[in-house]
């Protein structure tokens, strides 16, 4: 028997290899409540084989659509939640087209069957052209390998760790979660706070991150931040050398630590705490993929403080999920002559963010209802000034997907981008005006 056009035996191997318990140390359960005990994975007859391959199948279903799709896509977080993951995979590998995809979508939503309930029918070509040229089995089966060899475990919804915050991003939550680290790492999200703040911190910003941390670690709070340099690190740091427990979300795979400086910090995480993700291992981390994990900081933790950020930090980002999941949301003051307290100040002026300056007043936040409405003007845009802030997500994404030297046709970025080959060229031909970019005989390549 065929899964996806691959053997049974070899979905099983591949599903096995990075299901939870699998994963060493991993003292807490972590079962699925609707898994079957373990010793069911062995039979293969009957309603035991039954339901262990199906839940083969959903898992590397999963697999499949964290490579292929790109964090945040609303459209395969619709389809997957009406259709599951195991037929909607079957419909971007049969090549369905866009109008029966709709007709599936519709089935049981009206008495007809027919229509377009969700809305989607005007987003699913666009939407099936950004994933059929990342359809690749090969790639799917090299994330699997190399999850199984570095100890990552792939959480799905509804896991007894999967952190129930990441469902409030509703269309938008993550299709499934990798992750390495101590089971209780993640049952600590529960009661946690996201510290973030400017990757260019100042003395006076580390230090605050230092004290917050360990004062939250001391009340029993676990720690959320993106193990960047800067604030994050020191944050990170901190809870670790207070004993306490820290999470950190990466916008690339967790087998591949970004940035290299802290691949010590990160091993020291993945001991004491948990590093997750919602790309596959070997993906590579871009800047669309570190606004896209911003969402996922601020979903997963019960409140989120802005520690230090300058006026167009990303950490505004961070702090604009935060406000439109109705999470509470703290900034630090900071120096009014110091550039990187401005955008602190901004959230505090502007945006009624609470003035936070203890770790004390930080724990407060948790239990305290707050409807924010944060519209930050560029808070979708570039990080700490990486980049023009009049681009969107699309010239981001094909920006990052193109090479300085190696020339990349725009089939091969949409493959790298998620986007369709059609939206990669309207992106290149407006990057092309501002001379970010340039066609060469055989592909495009990013001007420095």
């Amino acid at each position: 028997m065929n899964l996806f056009g691959l053997e049974e035996k070899l979905v099983r191997s591949l599903a096995d290899g990075v299901r939870p318990g699998a994963a060493p140390d991993a003292s807490a359960p972590t079962q699925s409540a609707a898994s079957p005990p373990a010793q069911a994975a062995g039979d293969r007859t009957g309603p035991a084989a039954e339901t262990a391959l199906a839940l083969d199948a959903e898992l590397f279903a999963r697999a499949a659509w964290s490579t292929i799709a790109e964090p945040g896509d609303g459209v395969a977080g619709a389809v997957v939640e009406r259709l599951g993951a195991v037929r909607a995979l079957t419909a971007v590998v049969e090549a369905w087209p866009p109008e029966r995809l709709s007709d599936s979508l519709a089935v049981g939503v009206d008495e007809n069957g027919a229509g377009d309930p969700a809305g989607l029918l005007g987003e699913l070509s666009l939407a099936l052209a950004r994933w059929r040229p990342r359809l690749s089995s090969a790639e799917v089966i090299r994330s699997l390998q190399q999850a199984r060899r570095t100890h990552t475990t792939l959480l799905l919804p509804g896991d007894l760790l999967w952190p129930g915050g990441v469902d409030d991003l509703e269309r938008h939550a993550p299709l499934a979660l990798w992750w390495r680290g101590r089971p209780e790492a993640l049952a600590a999200l529960r009661h946690s706070i996201a510290l973030v703040g400017a990757r260019a911190a100042t003395g006076y910003g580390e230090h605050v991150a230092m004290e917050a941390a360990a004062g939250l670690v001391d009340r029993g709070l676990a720690i959320v931040s993106g193990a960047a340099y800067g604030i994050d690190g020191m944050a990170h740091r901190s809870a670790l050398a207070s004993n306490g427990t820290t999470v950190a979300f990466l916008a690339g795979g967790v087998d591949r630590f970004y940035p290299s400086g802290h691949d010590a910090l990160l091993t020291r995480i993945v001991e004491a705490g948990a590093v997750m993700s919602e790309l596959p291992c070997g993906a590579a981390p871009t800047k669309w993929r570190f606004l896209q994990r911003n969402r996922l900081i601020a979903a997963a933790s019960q409140a989120t403080v802005v520690l230090e950020a300058g006026w167009r930090s990303g950490s505004l980002n961070t702090a604009g999920h935060a406000a439109a999941l109705g999470r509470p949301l703290g900034a630090v003051p900071g120096p009014v002559t110091s550039p990187t307290s401005a955008g602190c100040h901004r959230l505090l002026r502007d945006y009624d963010a609470i003035c936070v300056t203890t770790a004390a007043e930080m724990a407060e936040l948790i239990g305290v209802g707050v409807d924010l409405e944060l519209d930050l003007p560029g808070a979708g845009g570039a990080v700490d000034g990486a980049g023009p802030r009049e681009r969107t997500s699309d010239q981001i994404r094909v920006f990052d997907a193109l090479s300085v030297r190696a020339p990349r046709v725009p089939t091969e970025l949409a493959r790298r981008s998620g986007l369709s080959t059609a939206a990669v060229l309207g992106a290149l031909g407006t990057l092309d005006l501002e001379g970010s970019v340039r066609e060469r005989a055989t592909g495009w390549v990013r001007v420095t």
